[in-house]
């Protein structure tokens, strides 16, 4: 049993603890850090029946299923926050979690994979496929905002109508990077496939209705612990003297992503970076074209104004980090010190969103 599965196990016993602190009114403190952990190893468990899941029903679907859970947690916890009327929180969440993914996860995955070989390569043709997907997603979380502020006296509904159109383009784009991989341009991505496949194929079939129901188990689970989360969220944040803003940036995608950046750092320092790759940016991918999207759909159906409206200190974020990974990783190589740059670039934002001053305004 590996270190990473020996954490995880033992993260498990937040569950019954952060229960007991909701039930027994332990304080708000107790509740949001010991469902923050509850969260951790659940995500975990969630990635690893999707890929035991995915050995059996085969590439095709197993790849889409991968697509469509691989950011599950993040969008349970947001779905929760949206319905809680935390739009603000929603919005850096999503904001926090492209970022996290391009400079975090992939800093890391380049650092740690390059102490250990000198240079690591990766297939240039995918990265710059992704570069451009990310393109356009920054295009389309940048024009609602640009209405927003070019516009005198627009209205609420209106940014709302333009935000549902674009994300209705978005996933229809999605879509398509899906069937770009997974079906005309296979051949591509087969590298990390052959990769997960070689790890996976090591010992006997999985049993498909078990990790089906552990999947459900933890989908629930992680619902109802992302529910304590978020009720707990804004006294919590205030006694440890962090903002909304800070909180949704970096604490919230953080918990959501531990498990994935955990699988990246693991498979780079195995050599293997086109599947660190693909986790990193397939992940801020996912954000931006789908989870997005979905939750300004979600918005509008259940009467809370979500839109693709975000704070422009955001936004310069968002952008920065796409900028600065993109010509990173546009060659198809990497080695330590282009890990250490957009470590520095992370941390560089993570102090902008914790001095950034409460007050002015959020999304």
């Amino acid at each position: 049993m590996s270190i990473k599965n020996i954490i995880f196990s033992v993260l498990l016993l937040f569950i019954p603890i952060s229960l007991a602190a909701h039930f027994l009114e332990w304080g708000d403190l107790i509740v949001f850090i010991t469902a923050a952990l509850a969260i951790l190893p659940l995500a975990a468990w969630m990635g690893t029946a999707t890929e035991e899941i995915a050995v059996v029903v085969g590439p095709g679907i197993g790849g889409f299923l991968n697509a469509t859970f691989g950011n599950a947690t993040e969008l349970i916890i947001a779905l929760v926050a949206l319905n809680a009327g935390l739009i603000d929180v929603v919005k850096a969440s999503i904001t926090g979690s492209i970022i996290s993914n391009l400079l975090l996860v992939m800093g890391l995955s380049m650092l740690l994979g390059g102490i250990r070989y000198k240079e690591q390569s990766f297939e240039s043709v995918v990265a710059r496929v992704n570069a451009s997907s990310m393109n356009l997603a920054v295009i389309a979380i940048l024009l609602p905002t640009a209405m927003n502020y070019t516009s005198i006296g627009i209205s609420e509904k209106t940014v709302q109508n333009l935000s549902l159109a674009v994300a209705v383009v978005l996933i229809l784009v999605y879509g398509l990077t899906l069937l770009f991989s997974m079906k005309t341009h296979a051949y591509l991505y087969e590298v990390g496939v052959a990769d997960i496949e070689e790890e996976e194929i090591s010992h006997e079939k999985p049993n498909v209705w078990l990790w089906s129901g552990v999947l459900l188990v933890c989908t629930l689970l992680v619902a109802l612990e992302s529910e304590l989360l978020v009720d707990s969220l804004e006294v919590a944040t205030s006694k440890l003297g962090l903002s909304a803003l800070f909180t949704g940036v970096i604490l919230v995608p953080i918990i959501g992503n531990a498990a994935e950046h955990a699988t990246a750092v693991t498979v780079a320092m195995k050599n293997k970076m086109d599947l660190a790759m693909s986790v990193a940016v397939g992940s801020s991918m996912q954000i931006a074209l789908f989870v997005a999207p979905v939750l300004v759909i979600a918005g509008w159906v259940v009467g809370q104004p979500m839109d693709l409206d975000f704070n422009p200190f955001e936004l310069v974020a968002v952008a920065v980090s796409v900028f600065i990974a993109n010509s990173i990783s546009s060659d198809g190589k990497s080695n330590w010190l282009e890990g250490t740059l957009l470590l520095a670039a992370y941390t560089v934002l993570g102090f902008a969103f914790y001095f950034h001053p409460v007050g002015n305004g959020m999304g």
